[in-house]
């Protein structure tokens, strides 16, 4: 002991010792005041020495004695005589101040807060320098009693080791702690601090999800491990996970893998236990500090224990404050020795002094609690000391209180008062009493709450909800009042269904995301044994839009499948049958590709609106299905359903609808090569504004306004507009930004590439795919990330990379087959087949354009004909020569097509391949004769890649 004891002084010898008002310099035997020094005698110094370097640590008298006196042997009253001379020295006891304690047959303890100058300026550093920013923290409690220091340590570790675990017993305030901690670092991650209350879940496999879903990480697949870990990989930010322990396996799970991947990720957990995973750092949070079993505690000496400081500040909020003196300062110490001193049973305690008084409270104690420490991991401690609380806490209440806390239980995280008044009251219980019934509880702090905005949410702790959860309650109670929280939920989702598409970020999704904890815990009611599986069907219907919303599509899948397994014959074709089908459709298309399940799922909604003649519903279903077949690079069909699209909108007559149905039918135009049609159709949509498409965007993946600005963006390019469209492109961008939606953002940044590409700007091509593949990995959007290569790909091509470009073309396209996504498989094989031709594997090249040719034609993705008609005549000459007959003939089909489609910028690039072979061939006339009306007809665009070969050759013919 003496040997440890030594080498912890030796180790902090250069540190500066903080606490109250002085500083202890060991190295240089100073303590000072307020700055100025304090004269002590060297044995006390020692003796101060030895206590402050080993803070909260008992060290006994004997060990003591042997390190102030290594060398003499002294009686124990020299040790007496050097402790109350520090006592004196620093004024223990004047305004509450309190350093030594003694502990009678052990010893002396330094008891006051520690700081170490390292720690300190730590955290200084750490924290300068940044500007807060939003972000969804809870708010930061604003009677933390006696967690100051500890905020302080917590916050300097966290900074330097990025993970620490907050371990203790329940009610011990763990989250408390960790939220004043996110508070007290916001400077130092900008704001990026991202807190996920893991105690809303009942299922481990979602906290995943829920972590992504704070995030804004779009969720499209049953593993998304390696998407969150992409998107956090270069981040700089604070996560909290809240309540780990009913999760724990999974939660260190994800733990592990984002600090994993992160350098620059920190980590602040709070759980039961430790995760146990490589790198974890735990900080056990102890019980407030209470005073040692001492008849002659005094009043002052009391007050410097946060246990005592609690305990008076509770009783008085609560109506009951306690003037304490030397005479009751002992019942008070002995009522939070009594409680361990865990701050939840404090409080309880404290709340019952108004009705019982002081001495009576603690003979309620005594008699109806007993608190247990059995250390097993399935009831830790700590449940059972609060289940011990919570029993007398119950015994107190009158009846009609227990009856509404019972029923509050029902609940998972936060409720309002509608909610609870909604669903406690019944035939039995009116809801004037329900309302006075929840004001006690909240009072007896049975019920915690918190505003959120201008709206107070209550809710039940979560080992007070697990106690009343135990209670016997008769089976029809519980029926009925699971029956009402359902219904309550559903009318909920059914009420704000129109909010959830413009929910963009953490802090407003938050509120939504704490009720459907409550969604969930319905949905498990519905279709467990005891359940309603009909209004489970119902709850499941209203949910989907919004599981939809916030990317939860497993959960869309999980509910829909689960309530159309549960349809009977009778309900097949009803209205919620219908939003079920449609729901299931979309979230395979998304978790499981664009797979024959979703297609018949999308077809079964279409059936039932066409049958029950819903207008809106077809629409919408129209619109999924268009998208669809687009997907998979059915173009016919598409524009089969966009035509149907427009004749259901007419009939609904609003410029939601109008603007929907002018997008897919521009869209479809622009793919089977109608540009004149396809301009007019996507510039009359946008005329209807971004509010009247975004309204739909929820209900597609998207938003439709962007969408058609994209799309309006290549088509001006194809018909010879260059500038316009790049702006066009830009602005698209930059709209999909400020909307903050992930599938929208990858879709207006995929089509301004191909424009960037178009156009020969290949630096912005490659910084918007540098961008694309960031965006798609960290929200799981495989398709765009597999889009996202190929332009990798063909950028090499361009830049004379043959081998590299070809590589990740084939390996694109193969990953784009497997998930049936072919929107843009015709480009991509064009540009492999230039690629195989830098190689000299022309031929190989010739194959694959006539095979994209034949899937053209068959599909209908005929605005790329001419594009391929010119690479196929180009294929040629590198085979034959130039005097081949078969590449003039592509090149004469090439212009055909173009000028038929009113394709400017395909006519000019096969206006100049052909007119090059002219020249090739001696015939300088006929081929300025083909070229100069060709350039004549552009305006604008002069310094882009294709005009300025064209002027350069034109010159040359001159």
């Amino acid at each position: 002991m003496k040997d440890d004891a030594m080498a912890g002084r030796v180790a902090h010898g250069g540190d500066v010792l903080s606490f109250g008002r002085f500083e202890l310099f060991p190295s240089e035997r100073l303590l000072t005041a307020d700055g100025a020094p304090v004269e002590l005698g060297a044995r006390t110094l020692d003796t101060l020495i030895a206590l402050a370097s080993r803070p909260n640590e008992v060290i006994g008298k004997r060990e003591l004695m042997a390190e102030v006196w290594p060398d003499v042997t002294v009686e124990e009253g020299s040790l007496r005589f050097h402790i109350a001379s520090l006592r004196k020295t620093l004024r223990e006891g004047k305004d509450g101040a309190r350093y030594i304690a003694t502990l009678a047959g052990r010893g002396y303890c330094f008891v006051a807060p520690v700081a170490r100058s390292s720690e300190r300026a730590t955290a200084n550093v750490a924290l300068a320098g940044y500007a807060p920013k939003a972000n969804s923290l809870p708010a930061r409690s604003m009677r933390m009693v006696g967690r100051s220091e500890v905020v302080r340590a917590l916050s300097a570790q966290l900074i330097t080791s990025r993970f620490v675990t907050i371990v203790g017993p329940g009610g011990v305030g763990k989250t408390t702690v960790a939220v004043a901690v996110a508070h007290d670092l916001l400077e130092a991650f900008a704001g990026a601090i991202v807190f996920v209350d893991l105690g809303l879940l009942n299922d481990p496999a979602m906290v995943c999800a829920s972590l992504a879903s704070m995030l804004g990480v779009s969720v499209q697949s049953d593993d998304t491990f390696p998407n969150l870990t992409a998107h956090l990989r270069d981040k700089r930010m604070l996560v909290i996970l809240d309540n780990c322990e009913h999760v724990i396996d999974m939660a260190a799970r994800v733990a592990a893998a984002i600090f994993t991947v992160s350098p620059e990720l920190h980590i602040l957990a709070t759980s039961r236990e430790p995760l146990r995973i490589e790198g974890e750092q735990i900080h056990r949070l102890m019980p407030l500090g209470v005073p040692p079993d001492d008849p002659g505690l005094t009043a002052p000496i009391a007050l410097t224990y946060p246990a005592i400081q609690l305990f008076l500040e509770r009783a008085a909020a609560s109506g009951a404050p306690l003037d304490l003196t030397d005479a009751n300062a002992v019942t008070v110490a002995h009522i939070c020795r009594r409680l361990d001193g865990v701050a939840l049973a404090i409080e309880l305690a404290a709340g019952r002094v108004e009705a019982y008084g002081l001495q009576q409270t603690a003979l309620l104690l005594d008699e109806h609690l007993t608190l247990l420490w059995l250390g097993q991991r399935t009831a830790p401690p700590r449940q059972k000391t609060l289940q011990a609380t919570l029993d007398w806490s119950y015994g107190l209440l009158s009846e009609l209180e227990r009856v509404v806390f019972r029923r509050l239980a029902v609940f998972v995280g936060q409720f309002t008062l509608e909610a609870a008044l909604a669903v406690v009251t019944s035939p039995t219980v009116a809801q004037t009493l329900v309302f006075g019934a929840v004001d006690s509880l909240v009072a007896k702090s049975l019920v915690a709450t918190r505003p959120v905005g201008a709206m107070m949410r209550y809710r039940l702790l979560e080992t007070t909800r697990a106690y009343a959860l135990a209670l016997n309650v008769e089976d029809s109670e519980l029926a009925d009042l699971a029956a009402r929280h359902t219904t309550y939920f559903r009318r909920w989702l059914e009420q704000t269904g129109s909010e959830w598409a413009t929910l963009s970020n953490a802090a407003e999704r938050a509120p939504f995301l704490a009720n459907l904890g409550n969604v969930r815990a319905a949905l498990e009611w519905c279709f467990g044994p005891d359940g309603c599986a009909e209004s489970g069907i119902a709850l499941a219907a209203a949910a989907a839009p919004a599981f939809l919303a916030l990317s939860l599509l497993t959960d869309c899948k999980r509910w829909s499948e689960r309530a159309l397994r549960a349809l009977s014959d009778d309900t097949r074709a009803g209205a919620e049958a219908m939003h079920l089908q449609a729901a299931m459709g979309l979230s395979l298309m998304f978790t499981g590709g664009n797979s024959d399940a979703a297609r018949v799922a999308l077809n079964s909604s279409l059936a039932i609106a066409e049958e029950r003649a819903d207008a809106v519903n077809q629409l919408q279903m129209l619109g999924r299905l268009h998208m669809f077949h687009h997907r998979i690079g059915e173009f016919r069909v598409a524009m089969s359903y966009a035509q149907r699209s427009c004749a259901v909108a007419e009939s609904v007559g609003s410029p939601a609808a109008t603007a929907l149905a002018r997008c897919q039918l521009g869209i479809s135009l622009n793919y089977l090569g109608d540009l004149g049609g396809a301009r007019a159709e996507l510039e009359a949509a946008l005329q209807q504004g971004p509010g009247a498409q975004r309204t739909s965007a929820i209900l597609h993946g998207f938003d439709h306004y962007n969408i058609t600005s994209g799309y309006l963006a290549r088509t001006l390019w194809l018909q010879g507009y260059p500038d316009q469209s790049t702006r066009r492109a830009r602005l698209t961008v930059e709209q999909a930004r400020r909307i903050d939606h992930p599938v929208t953002l990858s879709v207006a940044l995929v089509w301004a590439i191909s424009v960037f590409v178009w156009v020969g700007d290949l630096q912005s091509a490659e910084e918007h795919t540098n961008r694309l593949i960031a965006h798609a990995e960290s929200h799981s959007l495989a398709p765009y990330l597999a889009t996202a290569r190929g332009f990798e790909g063909e950028l090499a091509i361009r830049r004379g990379d043959a081998d590299k470009g070809v590589t990740r073309l084939l390996a694109c396209l193969a990953a784009l087959e497997v998930t049936r996504y072919q929107l843009l498989a015709t480009a991509f094989n064009i540009a492999c087949a230039n690629g195989l031709a830098m190689m000299d594997r022309a031929d190989e090249g010739l194959a694959r354009i006539d095979e994209t040719m034949r899937r053209v034609e068959a599909n209908g993705d005929l605005t790329y004909m001419a594009e391929l008609l010119r690479v196929k005549g180009n294929l040629l000459l590198s085979i034959s020569g130039p005097v081949g007959d078969d590449a003039e003939s592509c090149f004469a089909q090439a212009l055909e097509w173009s000028r038929l489609q009113g394709a400017r910028a395909w006519e000019l690039r096969t206006a100049v391949d052909l007119a090059g072979l002219w020249a090739s061939q001696g015939r300088p006339d006929p081929a300025r004769a083909l070229l100069q009306p060709v350039l004549a007809q552009f305006s604008e665009g002069l310094d882009t890649a294709d005009l300025k070969v064209a002027g350069q050759l034109l010159a040359r013919l001159s």
